[in-house]
């Protein structure tokens, strides 16, 4: 039955999309070659892009093809923004926070600690300014790219400790692993970070190389099998309320697609977008059910740790407004939004406690 509901639901998809195909037979065939971030075995998080890959071809009338390569196959996962700036492959599939270095407003299109959950979110991407100042800063960065969001997922777990973590003084002198602003906020806390991909952490952990480690949701992080090591499972994941990402085109590509096939990648996208918020809402509750039967404590951070976490993050947003003007217009334009969304926010919503 579950078969048949998907291809019930990929068949109308395409149906939708048959005008695509009206001239394919006029449209140059394009093979995107896509290297990606994570491996396409990670469900929500490499899936999304194997799901595009599988219907890509048809909602572009045949006219377009994506190949795609695991991590590190064809290109390493933080080469891809220039492999595919500098036209070395034609597209990449990451999440902006992985260009911290490059790009300093970067992880404001990943995931913003103690930022909007995914539906705020894509409300700022898509109908906000968010879309264009995320195609602006690779245009102003002198990358030669076309950034399409082309997944996203809910929550991720705070962290994996193999002790209670109960006050700052808890988190000073540890070694783990984390990722984009997050890392930013637990250096300030006496924290040693470093980022590792996900196919490496469980050695880390195993060996000793650090303490503690925090990658995506519960689904994910089982599949790495981090409970085996570490059994205190820290929530929420306030450093990725939400983590866009991101297909990104060379533009010289982009440039040489007939109005359709931009359409096709555009509309695929937006439902792969579908495609992995759903499937990572839909299997967090049966991991975390099992994590527990298998020795793992789910904590949830008290509020006296959870105020540090936002107050030491805004102290960050502070020194990146200081040293970063785009950073500054990016989280200017961004707070406003957030700001109105309040109103509807808090009047649309049930607390929690009564959810």
């Amino acid at each position: 039955m579950k078969q048949t509901v998907k291809s019930i639901a990929a068949a109308a998809f395409v149906v939708g999309l048959v005008p695509f195909s009206v001239s394919a037979e006029e449209e140059e065939k394009i093979l995107l070659k896509t290297p990606v971030a994570f491996g396409t075995h990670l469900p929500a998080l490499g899936t999304p892009i194997k799901w595009f890959a599988d219907h890509i071809t048809a909602t572009s009338g045949g006219t377009i093809q994506m190949r795609i390569y695991e991590p590190g196959k064809l290109v390493s996962p933080p080469e891809i923004l220039d492999a595919v700036s500098t036209g070395k492959v034609n597209s990449g599939y990451a999440t902006a926070g992985y260009w911290q270095g490059k790009l300093p407003a970067a992880p404001l299109f990943s995931a913003v600690p103690f930022g909007p959950e995914a539906g705020e979110y894509m409300a700022w991407l898509f109908f906000g300014n968010g879309m264009a100042l995320y195609q602006e800063m690779y245009d102003a960065g002198g990358y030669n790219v076309k950034v399409l969001p082309c997944a996203i997922i809910s929550p991720e777990t705070s962290g994996w400790f193999s002790k209670p973590i109960e006050s700052p003084e808890d988190l000073k002198g540890l070694t783990m692993r984390f990722f984009g602003f997050g890392a930013s906020v637990m250096e300030k806390l006496g924290v040693g970070t470093v980022q590792l991909p996900g196919g490496e952490i469980f050695g880390a952990l195993e060996k000793g190389a650090i303490d503690a480690t925090e990658f995506s949701q519960p689904a994910i992080d089982q599949r790495l099998g981090f409970q085996k090591i570490v059994k205190y499972n820290y929530f929420p994941g306030w450093h990725q309320q939400a983590t866009v990402f991101e297909l990104l085109i060379n533009k010289d590509t982009w440039n040489d697609m007939s109005e359709n096939q931009q359409a096709a990648v555009e509309t695929t996208c937006m439902a792969s977008i579908t495609y992995s918020i759903s499937e990572g809402e839909a299997m967090q509750f049966t991991v975390m059910q099992q994590a527990q039967q298998d020795g793992v404590e789910i904590r949830y951070w008290n509020d006296e740790m959870l105020n540090l976490f936002e107050t030491t993050w805004l102290d960050v947003v502070e020194e990146n407004k200081r040293e970063d003007a785009f950073f500054a217009k990016v989280w200017a334009d961004l707070s406003e939004f957030r700001s109105n969304y309040q109103l509807w926010e808090a009047h649309a919503f049930l607390p929690r406690a009564s959810r």
